[in-house]
């Protein structure tokens, strides 16, 4: 979905550090670096990229999200790149027979920013494309992560698995509301306004013979208006019903 507006200000709270063990090509890199700064994350830590670093490939592929790609940072080895963090989640979609607490992306966001709080440094770490994390990589890890999906068909590639987690995290301190009215830029009608279409509707109802019989006149009348206060109608939508009226009546809407 494109959504990129540049008058915002950029959502940048830190996070965890995104770590890719292996990663095969340039183009996922870029890919993970656009998922991870949807999520407002920017610290990208790469051990081995199969390709090479830097990559045109991976700054094509990360769509205007080159800040990630300018600031990561390479290492030899996964534990070099952990070394300077205090908790580490390693994701993985298959058991490894360890024992080791395996938390769902939300328990994770919950943990990594309560840690984060505390003045921690954090990690997610994720495996090649085609193999995921080895074993002796999981071992360095404080907990397993592991994203519930289809059990039939759980797999991922990189730049997803990136995005669904740090979603998470980007949702754990999110307060956008659950819903909310798209007005554009009309305002609401005031009940004012309202009351004049109520009245040249109920008008029109009666000339028609709609609002029969008499004594089911109050309920239906009630019904309407609960109707049209219930979608919140704007003035300009307000408006449009008027014409509606007066077009159905024939009249050029000066008896508003």
């Amino acid at each position: 979905m494109a959504g990129t507006d540049r008058t915002q200000e950029p959502v940048k709270d830190g996070g965890p550090a995104i770590i890719l063990v292996a990663p095969q090509l340039g183009e996922n890199i870029g890919m993970v670096a656009r998922a991870m700064l949807n999520c407002g994350l920017t610290e990208l830590r790469l051990v081995r990229p199969r390709d090479g670093w830097p990559s045109e490939k991976a700054a094509a592929a990360a769509s205007g999200a080159l800040e990630v790609i300018e600031g990561a940072r390479l290492f030899d080895t996964t534990e070099a790149a952990l070394a300077d963090l205090q908790r580490v989640y390693a994701t993985t979609a298959r058991p490894r027979g360890m024992v080791k607490p395996v938390v769902t992306p939300g328990q994770a966001a919950t943990e990594l920013r309560a840690a984060a709080a505390k003045g921690g440094r954090t990690g997610l770490l994720f495996g090649p494309e085609r193999s995921g994390l080895v074993n002796d990589d999981i071992a360095l890890a404080d907990a397993v992560l592991s994203v519930p999906l289809n059990p039939a068909f759980s797999s991922l590639n990189l730049a997803q698995a990136v995005l669904l987690v740090g979603h998470a995290w980007f949702m754990a301190a999110d307060d956008t509301e659950a819903r909310r009215l798209e007005l554009g830029v009309g305002e609401t009608a005031s009940k004012a306004e309202l009351m004049n279409f109520f009245t040249r509707l109920e008008a029109a109802l009666d000339e028609t013979g709609f609002l029969y019989p008499p004594e089911k006149r109050p309920t239906m009348v009630r019904n309407l208006r609960n109707l049209f206060h219930r979608i919140a109608p704007t003035e300009g939508e307000v408006n449009t019903l008027h014409g509606i009226i007066s077009a159905l009546r024939g009249k050029s809407g000066q008896d508003r």
